[in-house]
């Protein structure tokens, strides 16, 4: 949230992989630093594809909403209760009921363009709100991302947003990274491979460092979602339930 505060950013959303467990911190350190927080999870539902036999679809929701939060939080209950502790499984169908969120879809560029035109339709029937989300790295694949997502918008009529992709706050917490990762995924670090970053680039960076990579209509859209997202974690109370038994 500091580092955030100082690079002049309005808002900032905060996706914990099918969890909201950082949502608290941030929104007192939000209220610190006088920065929006936007409540948000990311999530990597498994669909079939015809190319592969299980595939990953990475979306980013958004709650703008303190109705569309009550979804958002039904849906990372949904997928913890049907799987071991700290695991999720969830399917593209469950996404019916987060009609009220905001769906930030991150295409990438791995699955070829014609499954992943399909896949958009799909995502376009479950969800009103969907956008494609657009992450770049200086990765080697940085030009293939932008060609789908150029693409897609054209062919499935949705807006693409900038998206920071961001895992850290500065660039020299990837060594903290690596190991968490190694921790994860029980492997040593030396033997991960290409299961590590290329490079440091999954962090928080200037809005100048951003305009370098996404034309300005990306990043103007950022705003436009921003704005629509109104919820705050103040809005909360403790909400009783109803007595099952009459009082006299």
């Amino acid at each position: 949230m500091r580092t955030a505060a100082a690079f002049g950013y309005r808002a900032i959303a905060i996706t914990d992989e099918c969890s909201v467990a950082g949502a608290v911190k941030a929104h007192f350190a939000a209220l610190e630093c006088g920065i929006a927080l936007i409540i948000g999870a990311e999530f990597r539902i498994a669909i079939e594809t015809a190319t592969a036999n299980v595939d990953t679809v990475h979306l980013v929701l958004l709650a703008p909403t303190r109705r569309a939060y009550g979804q958002l939080s039904a849906l990372i209950t949904r997928g913890r209760r049907r799987a071991p502790k700290g695991e999720y499984a969830l399917a593209l169908a469950d996404l019916r009921g987060c009609a009220d969120c905001l769906a930030l879809w991150v295409a990438g560029a791995r699955r070829p363009i014609g499954e992943q035109i399909a896949l958009g339709g799909e995502l376009k029937r479950l969800l009103p709100n969907v956008w494609i989300a657009l992450e770049l790295f200086l990765e080697g694949d940085d030009l293939d991302k932008t060609a789908h997502a150029l693409t897609l918008s054209s062919r499935l009529d949705l807006p693409i947003v900038a998206s920071n992709g961001a895992a850290m706050h500065a660039p020299a917490r990837q060594p903290l990274r690596d190991v968490l990762t190694a921790i994860r995924l029980k492997t040593p670090v030396r033997s991960l491979g290409t299961r590590l970053d290329q490079n440091r680039e999954r962090c928080l960076k200037p809005v100048s460092k951003l305009a370098e990579r996404h034309p300005r209509a990306m990043l103007e859209e950022t705003l436009r979602v921003a704005e629509r997202c109104v919820f705050s974690l103040s809005e909360l109370r403790y909400e009783y339930p109803r007595e099952l038994v009459p009082m006299r």
